[in-house]
């Protein structure tokens, strides 16, 4: 007879952990809303559906990537791999050309637009010095430290780093740890060429994995819960249960502060409390013509927005450009915020009318941030048979897609060993 697991939430992690435990385990979801995904996946209605965000994968996600086949979702029709670029208009253009690693790196910088010789020797050099040192470092600091420490130009960071930083950890330079940042330049600028290659959604997120992975999983008779949220997760000698029902393991996914309320778990609560949150705002814009901004992701430099996207030329989505705040110390109001997407949206194509319609969407707690010294919890919790998913649960990844995915496998494998099931 196959053990009960319940899986609470069903964002990338909580999903990534059901379709391991799928076929080991009579799997139970329970997911608050009405439909999964969690925050990254598509909301709203017919003609009216956004994705709640825009992500960006890399050719480093294998998790990612692997979960996606698992459930029959193809990255090479849902996704378009580009090599690494950095476009910014009136800024750093660099293209990485398809060359073994770190040659493509070397020859995108020699050939990069918008940065002195001086520059390129600068960033060329802190890139090596992290190589070098296996992007591993003695003692952690902010990213805004190590950048003086290494010399780099305020051009270099402020059009460069700062938005890099912004993207991959949605944590200001000020306060993100240098740490998270070197392990996330190891996995993908540090290992193959293709390794570092973006991968840019060509569908809603939600077709990416979370629907693949919720009719998947519902072929496997696994029991779906939607809109059912879970109260309280509680340990109890003959096994945890979910507010009045028995498993034999459970595995939390959900964000930091609900975990906090769920568990009843004093040393977790005071370690979750030392989490702080960054929002993201994302400004969509239709217009009745045509974007055709000169690339698919662009971003402007000394603009009002981190980075715009053509959604018509990535996903067929006619006429909407789609732009991101990532972080900001302070947020401004809706109206603010399309003026400058629309500002910035002008400046790669100034032919852009009024738009049509505008949405905006604002995560307040969008991501945890990464922040230096922040101590993370391991999958395995102080209580018999529960266990923690999350982005915020992987241990040295930023706020990712791929560090979700990584900790619903990782807190499903623990849950299976500990069952005595070998995968």
């Amino acid at each position: 007879m196959k053990p009960r697991v319940a899986v609470v939430g069903a964002g990338w992690a909580g999903l990534a952990a059901a379709v391991e435990l799928a076929g080991h385990a009579d799997v139970t979801v329970y997911e608050a809303g009405r439909e999964p995904g969690g925050r990254a996946r598509c909301i709203g209605r017919a003609e009216d559906r956004f994705d709640n965000g825009q992500h960006i994968l890399l050719g480093a996600y294998a998790e990612c990537l692997r979960l996606m086949r698992t459930v029959g979702a193809d990255p090479d029709r849902l996704l378009l791999r580009k090599p690494l670029q950095w476009r910014r208009e009136g800024g750093l253009s660099l293209d990485c050309p398809r060359l073994p690693a770190p040659l493509h790196l070397a020859a995108g910088l020699l050939a990069a637009r918008g940065l002195g010789w001086r520059d390129k020797w600068l960033l060329a050099r802190a890139l090596d010095d992290l190589r070098r040192g296996g992007y591993r470092l003695a003692r952690d600091c902010s990213v805004a430290e190590w950048l003086a420490e290494q010399g780099q130009s305020r051009r270099l960071r402020d059009d460069f780093w700062r938005p890099m930083v912004l993207s991959a950890l949605n944590t200001p330079p000020e306060r993100a740890s240098m740490r998270v940042l070197a392990a996330t330049l190891r996995d993908s600028l540090g290992a193959r060429r293709a390794d570092s290659d973006l991968l840019l959604p060509a569908a809603g997120l939600s077709a990416l994995f979370p629907d693949p992975a919720w009719r998947w999983l519902a072929e496997r008779g696994a029991d779906l819960r939607a809109g059912c949220r879970a109260r309280r997760i509680a340990p109890l000698q003959d096994g945890p249960q979910v507010d009045d029902e028995r498993y034999d393991a459970v595995i939390s996914a959900v964000a930091p502060y609900h975990a906090a309320e769920l568990l009843d778990d004093p040393k977790l609560r005071v370690a979750l409390e030392a989490y702080r949150y960054w929002p993201i705002a994302t400004v969509y814009l239709r217009f009745d013509v045509s974007p055709r901004l000169p690339a698919p992701m662009m971003g402007v430099s000394g603009g009002g927005m981190d980075w715009l996207f053509d959604r018509e030329a990535l996903a067929g989505e006619a006429g909407l450009v789609a732009a991101v705040l990532s972080a900001p110390t302070a947020l401004p109001d809706a109206d603010e915020l399309v003026a400058r997407a629309l500002a910035d949206a002008r400046r790669l194509a100034p032919h852009l009318p009024e738009p049509a319609h505008s949405r905006v969407i604002v995560e307040k707690r969008a991501t945890f941030a990464s922040e230096v010294g922040l101590e993370r919890p391991a999958a395995r919790t102080a209580q018999r048979g529960i266990y923690l998913a999350g982005d915020w649960a992987h241990p040295d990844y930023p706020a990712t897609l791929e560090g979700a995915a990584r900790s619903g496998v990782a807190a499903a494998a623990a849950a299976l060993q500990d069952l005595g099931i070998e995968p």
